[in-house]
């Protein structure tokens, strides 16, 4: 989103929009509620193939230089034992489809966003923000959906250990120390420091 608004800097004033929305998180810490205004203020009426040719620039600096050269072996390690491959993220549907198809994803569970009938982003939310409780329950559906034999799971974030608590195999990727002490028997710190590309 910077980078898109660093191309399209008029946009920036739109972003003065987001000021009713952030009051309110102040006093429901909804960020779904929040993540969606911030859509809608800064992208917002945005023509899809305008976001997709941007999608394209952010994804190849990513790739190049973005990603972590540990994480590209463990996607590298799942694929070669043919196991299937699932990016979840509570990033919107705007890119995180396209990072999973670089990277040899089989599939994707993300949040997702409102389109216009005119083929513009409204950007507010069309699921529910895929983050915590909500991931989690998308992830109980698949796995009930679909009865995989054996899941591993990644995660780097105190809301994360929702959805890694049914996996058999669980890794909490660059945690802080307290969240390290905090997380559960089945999961496994590691430490992630190189960069990376493809």
């Amino acid at each position: 989103m910077l980078g898109f608004l660093w191309r399209h800097p008029w946009r920036l004033p739109r972003l003065a929009l987001l000021l009713p929305a952030a009051a309110r998180f102040l006093l429901d810490r909804d960020r779904g509620a929040l993540k969606g205004a911030l859509l809608h203020a800064s992208l917002g009426g945005c023509r899809r193939a305008s976001l997709q040719r941007w999608t394209q620039v952010f994804l190849a600096r990513l790739l190049r230089r973005g990603l972590y050269a540990e994480a590209l072996r463990a996607i590298g390690t799942h694929r070669q034992r043919g196991q299937r491959l699932l990016l979840m993220s509570a990033s919107p549907d705007l890119y995180v489809p396209q990072i999973a198809r670089a990277l040899g994803f089989d599939a994707t569970i993300c949040t997702q966003l409102r389109w216009r009938a005119d083929g513009r982003l409204d950007g507010r939310l069309a699921t529910a923000n895929c983050r915590g409780e909500e991931k989690r329950r998308r992830l109980a559906e698949l796995i009930e959906r679909e009865a995989p034999g054996q899941i591993s799971a990644y995660g780097n974030s105190g809301a994360d250990l929702a959805h890694m608590a049914l996996a058999q195999r669980a890794y909490l990727v660059n945690a802080s120390a307290r969240l390290r002490a905090a997380h559960g028997a089945h999961v496994q710190p590691l430490r992630w420091h190189e960069a990376g590309g493809i």
